[in-house]
């Protein structure tokens, strides 16, 4: 919108102009009466979002991009599944459109913490870049580098990367950082939490400073806030809570014996709903898939020591419903949509809260309703209590074994039984992890050198 970008620069104060713009613009900051054309957003932008059915805007979308696509940076605190991938897309696709990129030189950048969460920004990204005449590519570990780099080399306007493998690549001379206007970190929370945070900020230090910066965060305390304060600019603050009311999901808290769990799991499993369990280890889900499938419930794993490939297949096959369980290690707790899923499954009770809030919101989206159970021992059961009152969440409190009723009301009748499998294929090791090859060692070394090409 020129009018509004002749404001913000004439004022000399970006946070005045923002509530002068807001006085006069009332009508843009609820979603359900703004248009993606009236917040500013280019018209073939707006055809490609129509050609995917999208014509209204999320809360966040509506509240950051009038900022963004002006040209400020973006503090953004909203959950995952609230719209936020298209809130920092649309102003990178709008933004770079007309510019020139070199090779290995790209001028967009979005930081996020897993494999998963890069392919679906991708997935959402690459249309939208094709419709102004930009081109993009994905950057993480656990696959050959090699298609990554030729990519880079092609001109990639837009990388969408996870930090580790993004370091190593600079290391090598495959790309360079300096000419980047636009950068985006999503999920930074997650990324602290990964410990992430160290090449990250390497990263950024070689972006340019004048550059935009768009920050995306379920929360915005701690290790999150100190990153906003060393490299964002007077950002524009926008949050946004949860897109599902705490009212669509029914929380349940099963206390039962070591020697009972794998059975309630196994009758929590065995309905038609698709069923999304967490662990806490690798191993775990594992072992826990193997035996769920031995029960007779097509079971898919997702974690970290599965090859991407496998990964990749392993979530479809759940998505598409060939497999209704999947159990999976906080790795799918954030960033991973899957649309439908009627039960969580907390096997094994998360660390904190703030995990325990990601984990539940995989389901009940969209308006739909959905289930949540955790399942504790009684050694357990006080410190989870704790945990979910901190999470604003009451249960309803049972004591289970696996042939308790209040199991089959929550899984509902039976699914049609399968052949039991001996055993599922063992999981092929990935050569590389999420990040790239030597993340750690990254976070440590990289430097952020850069070998200017002659």
């Amino acid at each position: 919108m020129p009018t509004e970008k002749s404001a913000i620069t004439s004022a000399g104060n970006p946070r005045a102009a923002r509530r002068q713009r807001r006085r006069q613009h009332p009508g843009l900051v609820p979603a359900a009466e703004a248009t993606f054309a009236g917040l500013g957003v280019p018209a073939p932008l707006v055809a490609a979002l129509a050609e995917t059915g999208i014509t209204v805007p999320f809360p966040i979308q509506a509240a950051t991009l009038p900022d963004a696509l002006a040209g400020h940076d973006i503090l953004g605190r909203a959950q995952t599944g609230s719209g936020k991938t298209l809130a920092f897309c649309l102003p990178l696709s709008a933004r770079l459109a007309d510019g020139h990129t070199m090779a290995c030189r790209p001028r967009g950048l979005v930081l996020v913490p897993t494999r998963e969460l890069a392919a679906q920004v991708q997935a959402v990204l690459s249309p939208l870049a094709r419709a102004v005449g930009l081109s993009t590519a994905v950057i993480f570990g656990g696959t050959p580098q090699n298609p990554q780099v030729a990519a880079l080399r092609d001109r990639a306007d837009i990388v969408v990367a996870c930090p580790g493998r993004l370091a190593d690549l600079i290391e090598q001379g495959h790309c360079h950082l300096g000419d980047v206007e636009i950068t985006v970190l999503d999920e930074a929370d997650h990324m602290a939490d990964l410990g992430f945070l160290p090449v990250v900020r390497r990263l950024l230090d070689t972006t340019p400073c004048e550059g935009q910066r768009l920050l995306f965060s379920a929360t915005l305390d701690g290790a999150v806030d100190v990153l906003a304060r060393r490299f964002l600019n007077q950002p524009a603050r926008h949050a946004v809570d949860a897109v599902a009311p705490r009212t669509a999901i029914t929380h349940h808290l099963l206390t039962v014996t070591p020697a009972d769990r794998v059975g309630v799991l196994a009758t929590l499993a065995s309905g038609e709903a698709r069923v999304l369990i967490f662990t806490r280890t690798k191993h775990g889900a594992s072992k826990l898939a193997r035996k769920l499938a031995r029960a007779g419930t097509p079971t898919a794993e997702l974690h970290g020591n599965l090859a991407q490939g496998a990964r990749t297949r392993n979530l479809a096959a759940f998505a598409s419903g060939q497999v209704r369980a999947m159990v999976a290690t906080d790795i799918a707790a954030r960033g991973i949509h899957v649309d439908g899923i009627d039960l969580v499954i907390h096997a094994d009770p998360p660390a904190e809260h703030k995990a325990y809030v990601h984990r539940s919101g995989r389901t009940a989206r969209g308006g739909a309703e959905g289930t949540v159970v955790t399942v504790v021992t009684a050694a357990q059961a006080a410190e989870v209590r704790t945990l979910m009152r901190k999470a604003g969440v009451s249960p309803q409190a049972a004591i289970a074994g696996p042939g308790s009723a209040v199991l089959r009301s929550i899984a509902g009748p039976p699914a049609r039984h399968t052949t039991p499998v001996a055993a599922l294929p063992r999981p092929v090791l990935a050569s590389d992890q999420a990040t790239g090859r030597g993340a750690v060692a990254a976070s440590g070394a990289f430097r952020g050198r850069r070998r200017h090409r002659g």
